[in-house]
């Protein structure tokens, strides 16, 4: 991946950008977060996801079942049984969103100029005069001249499909508003949004919980994508929660910023989520237009430092209903991984478009383009100074295996851990190769039978590609920490023996590095002659080596 490094400050030849990129076993270093739905569930879409780069599976609880949405994970699960690609899964919550009901499905025109009335009586029927909403409270919480956006699932931006209404007046719990641009809704739910307003609902109401503690712990989910995060105490609350659900208690938050209130508490969100959503469907409403490319610049950049990941949402919404992005819409996408993010998450593209497998594969095209010219070197120097000193003893071992790494341009980084903390430190650094991360699970029991803890519970062998050695048949094993690094850039997760331990001070290591290399030579990342740099602990000491390799 290193071989095809460019620097746009430095002279290039403008024909050199037509030349074909070379295939690489990893489609980019940036990861692809895919919502699973209607157009995406069966095996054989699942699987083409996969194989086209995606390697988180998102279930979106805004709609659809737990019976729905577990049909679709058993359906996950084969397709990563037949093509041998881990994937971790993430639970989005539903939170304090506001949704207008339309029961019978059909679909509303809105003409401009002319009045609409949101109600909370769900009971009554959806149409061009009167929208259902789902709640009670929004005549409290709004006054006159207040904006308001209504659109299917997501905003896509499109003023044909989602529409802008100004609040006129409030009549007891009913808001009659004025409607902004003419648009036809489709479906029978559509997100609501009032721009700059405090709504008062739990962040993780009580429906999310019923969901997390049924499904959530049924399904050893890897990560939580909590909603409409405006608080670092939602953070804590929902860790709490996890806390008490004993195998959940290892599963990562990773905050949604989609409002005002989550940007002006975002320094204390950071602080205590695991990883950062960027929401920028609903923020794009919150904030001025021209504000979110400020905005996203300066989260990412904070993420970065702090060495938390980042996920970019809403890039090639066109794609939806398109085999292509929009010129807009691809340089959206390169200009996210500049920028800095670990993710990109797709929403409405793979759940319901038409070309899920066609827009992973493009946006993972796009990000590995863009990693080319990623300024590592800059990147790695602003790391470092904001890091300061003295630097804690893993943070100086992280910075010295990339800088040895980049010096003597190895091909990867090996790292051994059991925690995943070093291999995401080293992530932190934005190495131009990609690091191999080694993950010793921790052993939880001793018995006859044993079992994977996590959303795939499968045999050793399904997990091919992702497996140093064969796990023996008496233990019980957690290896979220493989899972969970599939979300972070650059960082790619390879299961050991568990009875190698990632700090030993004997030679068990070097079986297990000597699997590592040879995966790393069938998948093509490591040829003959080639420099790998390997970051381990033996005994008290961390050690940093470069090794390389013979015919």
């Amino acid at each position: 991946m290193h071989s095809g490094h460019l620097l746009l400050e430095e002279p290039i030849r403008m024909a050199s950008i037509l030349e074909p990129s070379k295939a690489s076993f990893f489609p980019a270093m940036t990861k692809i977060v895919g919502t699973l739905g209607p157009k995406s569930r069966s095996v054989e879409i699942i699987s083409g996801c996969l194989k086209a780069g995606m390697s988180v599976a998102r279930f979106d609880f805004s709609w659809g079942d737990p019976a729905y949405h577990q049909e679709t994970l058993e359906n996950l699960k084969a397709a990563i049984k037949s093509t041998k690609n881990l994937c971790a899964v993430m639970l989005d919550t539903v939170g304090p969103e506001l949704q207008v009901i339309n029961k019978s499905g059909n679909s509303i025109s809105l003409q401009a100029d002319a009045f609409v009335v949101l109600t909370p009586d769900q009971e009554k029927e959806a149409s061009s005069e009167l929208l259902p909403i789902n709640f009670d409270g929004l005549s409290k919480a709004v006054k006159n001249g207040d904006t308001i956006f209504v659109g299917q699932y997501l905003f896509t931006g499109s003023e044909t499909t989602s529409v802008w209404l100004e609040v006129s007046e409030v009549k007891g719990e009913d808001v009659v508003c004025v409607i902004k641009n003419s648009a036809t809704l489709a479906g029978s739910l559509f997100t609501l949004h009032a721009s700059q307003i405090h709504i008062d609902l739990p962040t993780l109401s009580d429906k999310d919980k019923e969901v997390i503690s049924s499904w959530g712990v049924q399904n050893k989910i890897d990560f939580l994508s909590l909603s409409y995060t405006r608080h670092a105490e939602d953070v804590r609350h929902a860790r709490e929660f996890l806390s008490k659900l004993g195998d959940l208690s290892q599963t990562q938050i990773f905050a949604k910023i989609e409002n005002i209130e989550g940007l002006n508490h975002f320094d204390e969100i950071l602080e205590e989520a695991d990883g950062i959503i960027l929401s920028r469907g609903n923020l794009g409403i919150d904030l001025p237009t021209e504000k979110v490319f400020l905005f996203q610049k300066a989260a990412l950049y904070k993420c970065n430092m702090a060495g938390k990941p980042a996920v970019v949402t809403r890039v090639v919404d066109s794609m939806t209903d398109n085999l292509r992005p929009t010129r807009a819409e691809a340089t959206d996408v390169a200009n996210a991984v500049l920028d800095g993010s670990d993710a990109i998450l797709l929403g409405a593209e793979t759940l319901r478009g038409l070309y899920p497998i066609e827009t992973i594969s493009i946006v993972g095209k796009i990000c590995a383009e863009a990693e080319k010219v990623f300024n590592q070197d800059l990147y790695f120097k602003k790391t470092i100074k904001y890091v300061g000193e003295p630097m804690s003893h893993l943070e100086s071992i992280a910075s010295s295996a990339v800088r040895a790494a980049i010096k003597v341009k190895a091909s990867a980084i090996i790292c051994f851990t059991s925690s995943g903390r070093a291999a995401r430190l080293i992530a932190k650094y934005r190495p131009t190769m990609p690091v191999l991360s080694v993950v010793i699970p921790h052993l939880k029991t001793n018995q006859l039978k044993w079992s994977f803890s996590g959303a795939f519970e499968n045999t050793s062998s399904d997990l091919f590609q992702n497996t140093c050695t064969p796990l023996p048949s008496n233990l019980q094993t957690n290896f979220p920490q493989a899972r969970q690094s599939l979300i972070v850039r650059g960082l790619f997760p390879m299961l050991a023996d568990p009875q190698h331990p990632a700090e030993s001070m004997s030679a068990t290591n070097e079986s297990v590095l000597k699997v590592a290399l040879d995966h790393g030579k069938a998948s093509g990342i490591i040829k003959s002659h080639d420099r790998v740099v390997v970051c381990q602990k033996v005994g008290d000491a961390s050690v940093v080596k470069i090794i390389e390799l013979e015919d």
